[in-house]
């Protein structure tokens, strides 16, 4: 049963201040349109946007009576890449692969199948438990669309359909495709 009123409004990070209580998401749990989730203090709630959202670190989603929840990102396990940036992040581009940019690394999930391309390209890998947010995509969604590889994940992939999305995941709400 649900504790606190029905999420039906996203604020992106800056639009909002005060906010009542958070929720730690990883990387995949942040794409979403209908679920139900806990907050830190272990209040649940129903998430039942409009239309499926990207939500990044620092967004709120608005509960009906107007308390806001805190998205945080959760420290998840990635690879920190470092060597010649741009070129690895072409590399990486061209996978499709998620991928975090910033001044002196690249940040990728754990894949093994990348991990040994950029061995192979010259990069130094190192692996680090930290919150993961990549750069969105360009067109639409905010998200790149690419698979994990790895066994340990589980198997819950997003995947685009000509204008509709199918989030295959293990939460008991069903997500609506458009």
């Amino acid at each position: 049963m649900t504790d606190l009123p029905p999420a039906r409004t996203l604020h992106r990070r800056g639009e909002w201040s005060n906010a009542y209580d958070l929720v730690v998401l990883d990387y995949e749990a942040r794409f979403l349109r209908r679920k139900r989730l806990r907050t830190a203090h272990g209040e649940h709630f129903l998430v039942d946007l409009p239309e499926t959202a990207s939500l990044d670190h620092g967004d709120a989603l608005a509960l009906e009576d107007g308390r806001l929840i805190e998205i945080i990102a959760a420290e998840e396990p990635v690879v920190v890449v470092t060597g010649d940036l741009p070129r690895l992040a072409w590399h990486i581009g061209n996978r499709h692969t998620p991928c975090q940019i910033e001044a002196g690394r690249l940040l990728i999930r754990r894949d093994h199948v990348l991990e040994a391309m950029l061995a192979q390209l010259g990069a130094a890998v190192a692996y680090s438990d930290e919150p993961f947010t990549p750069e969105g995509g360009a067109y639409g969604m905010g998200r790149t669309m690419g698979h994990d590889h790895g066994a340990e994940q589980g198997h819950r992939h997003v995947h685009h359909h000509g204008g509709h999305h199918h989030l295959n995941d293990d939460d008991d709400i069903p997500v609506d495709v458009d």
